[in-house]
């Protein structure tokens, strides 16, 4: 099974550009969607028949969004994790498949002036609590933009971004915390080198030049590494400032 994350930095944009070719040549059994930017009746018909799709977006729009495509029909999809502080910006979709929970995020940027440090805080709270309450249930696989490079192999520049929205303590901390609960980042699982990025800014050339940082990210229960075959990053694919990033599964 492969399932694939992207931010797409608008769908309708990157549907301009490579999205239905890359679509077709990846052939994902499920693909994760953040940062859609727009309403399923907008692109919709668009699809291949092979996918369903299930879509929560922001309350304002052209703003965040999230989407899943499946060749498997979810057993349920739920919108949100069901607390008034965070449900509004379409973020969070949950699809429940027989042997897992599949939570794909759009985590909350801090924000250059980190204007939003404090609610990206609790929402970290929050979040790691609502995934720990499905894997009461069954396994948890999450995956999408996480907004946080967790260490110093994850960005280009890490002295330079010490205190960036993105690297701070308070992020970085935020990310542990979801290590320490018992999930596994599953790239880190294979490689542990530096130079493995997912966003490049649109200035200075920057993904060109492979200056950037690693913020998209697939994480596991402990209880399927088992199953676990591969974790994978497409910094060819081009259409946003992110690339998708993947997981096999047996």
């Amino acid at each position: 099974m492969k399932l694939i994350s992207w931010n797409v930095n608008g769908l309708r944009a990157v549907l301009r550009k490579n999205f239905l070719t890359y679509l077709a040549e990846e052939k994902p059994d499920i693909l994760c969607l953040q940062e859609t930017k727009c309403t399923p009746d907008q692109v919709e018909q668009l699809w291949p028949a092979t996918y369903t799709t299930y879509w929560n977006t922001a309350e304002k729009k052209g703003y965040s969004g999230t989407a899943l495509f499946t060749k498997t029909r979810p057993l349920k999809v739920t919108l949100g994790i069901e607390h008034a502080d965070h449900d509004r910006e379409g973020r969070v979709l949950t699809a429940e498949f027989p042997d897992f929970h599949l939570v794909n995020v759009y985590v909350p940027n801090s924000q250059r002036e980190l204007t939003r440090l404090a609610y990206r805080q609790q929402w970290d709270r929050d979040f790691l609590a609502y995934l720990k309450q499905l894997e009461r249930t069954k396994p948890v696989i999450w995956c999408g933009d996480l907004n946080v490079a967790h260490t110093e192999l994850d960005l280009a520049n890490p002295k330079a971004n010490m205190k960036n929205h993105g690297f701070t303590p308070e992020e970085r901390a935020g990310f542990s915390a979801n290590l320490a609960a018992g999930f596994l980042d599953t790239f880190r699982e294979f490689e542990s080198g530096g130079g493995h990025y997912t966003w490049w800014s649109q200035m200075n050339n920057a993904r060109s030049r492979n200056i950037g940082w690693r913020l998209d990210y697939f994480l596991i229960s402990a209880a399927l590494r088992p199953r676990l075959q591969k974790a994978f990053i497409r910094p060819e694919i081009l259409g946003s400032d992110h690339c998708p990033v993947g997981i096999k599964l047996k």
